[in-house]
């Protein structure tokens, strides 16, 4: 337990002892999580100082979309339906449809949704998880830009169906650069969001803006993408081609499987030429750059793991060190908060 005061409470703290008024009623119980709107209240009441759980500090707090059953069920239907898939028989296909429909309410179940840094780990290629991972951040980046119900449903349908195409593929394309395909291996690559687009052109289910974003996720501003060298691309497509780069990056689909800062630092070098500067801003805001997790070594030469993500900041976590600038083991708990800590950043991550 320790004593915070009110300005530096944290949406997230935990009380450690009850508050109370002046007739020694509880305001706030202990074990309270606090809100934005509790904070901005004990101001108005003049209430300087609270204690908090000083172990929420800690302990390594991951903050996922979905929770991990949930996306394993996902993960499982998903796959249970492109896995049974036959080309030009899609109508099984639909009940994707309803699935995308779930994992967008399971979302929007959490009214903090939209307010939170996101820990997005590396993981080896795999496109069922591909396809439910951006369906998730792509509904994230839909809530974030206010979209209808209707743009964000078709929006979840055409990430779950995006990769369909390269079922219909027999080269080879997870964990290897462009650079090291054959241009026939390439050529081929390049068709699977055709391959996609004309197994459910003629579907009823699916909206014809499904259709196109589907069609389109590979296209480039500058015209630089694929199939269609297109210039002209919708912004919901947009903004599933720069979750979709993200995912494919940190998971080895079409390259080698990269970190999640590098996968960032790429779509801001590419922000304004191959991807919308916007939109690419605003998908960094909510994904942290360092997961939970994460080994890091400070620019002060000290070793640490992250541990929490600051919501305003992703690429200013919270980080736990572990050994000094000599490498020697640090005996007692020692946090940088990179916020407060501003002379003190994330010099390089260290392989695990």
């Amino acid at each position: 337990m320790k004593r915070s005061k009110i300005d530096d409470l944290q949406d997230g703290d935990v009380l450690a002892q009850d508050i109370l008024v002046n007739n020694y009623q509880i305001l706030l119980a202990s074990e309270t999580v606090l809100k934005k709107e509790y904070i901005e209240k004990l101001k108005e009441l003049g209430i300087n100082e609270v204690s908090i759980r000083e172990n929420t500090e800690l302990n390594e707090e991951q903050i996922s979309i979905l929770r991990e059953e949930i996306e394993q069920t996902f993960f499982r239907k998903v796959k249970e339906v492109l896995e049974n898939h036959m080309y030009q028989h899609s109508t099984e296909l639909s009940e994707l449809s309803r699935t995308a429909d779930v994992i967008i309410t399971e979302i929007l179940e959490d009214d903090r949704v939209i307010e939170k840094v996101y820990d997005i780990k590396e993981r080896s290629a795999d496109m069922y998880e591909h396809s439910i991972s951006l369906c998730t951040l792509a509904t994230i980046m839909a809530l974030k830009y206010q979209c209808d119900k209707s743009t964000t449903h078709d929006i979840g349908v055409a990430c779950l169906l995006h990769d369909l195409g390269l079922r219909y593929l027999t080269i080879s394309y997870q964990n290897q650069n462009f650079a090291d395909l054959s241009e026939f291996d390439y050529t081929e690559y390049k068709k699977h969001p055709v391959y996609a687009y004309t197994s459910l052109r003629n579907e009823s289910w699916i909206s014809d803006r499904c259709k196109n974003m589907i069609l389109m996720h590979h296209e480039h501003l500058d015209g630089s993408g694929y199939p269609l060298h297109a210039t002209n691309i919708p912004r919901e497509v947009q903004m599933i081609a720069v979750c979709d780069i993200f995912d494919e990056m940190i998971c080895g689909i079409g390259c080698v499987r990269q970190k999640v800062y590098e996968a960032i630092e790429f779509l801001k070098n590419l922000a304004g030429t191959y991807f919308d500067k916007d939109i690419v801003e605003t998908f960094i805001h909510f994904v942290a750059v360092y997961p939970v997790g994460t080994k890091v070594l400070t620019n002060e030469g000290e070793t640490g793991v992250v541990i929490r993500q600051n919501r305003a900041f992703p690429d200013r976590p919270v980080i736990r060190i572990m050994k000094d600038k000599n490498g020697q083991n640090v005996k007692e708990t020692i946090l940088k908060d990179l916020t407060k800590e501003l002379t003190v950043f994330v010099d390089s991550v260290i392989d695990q």
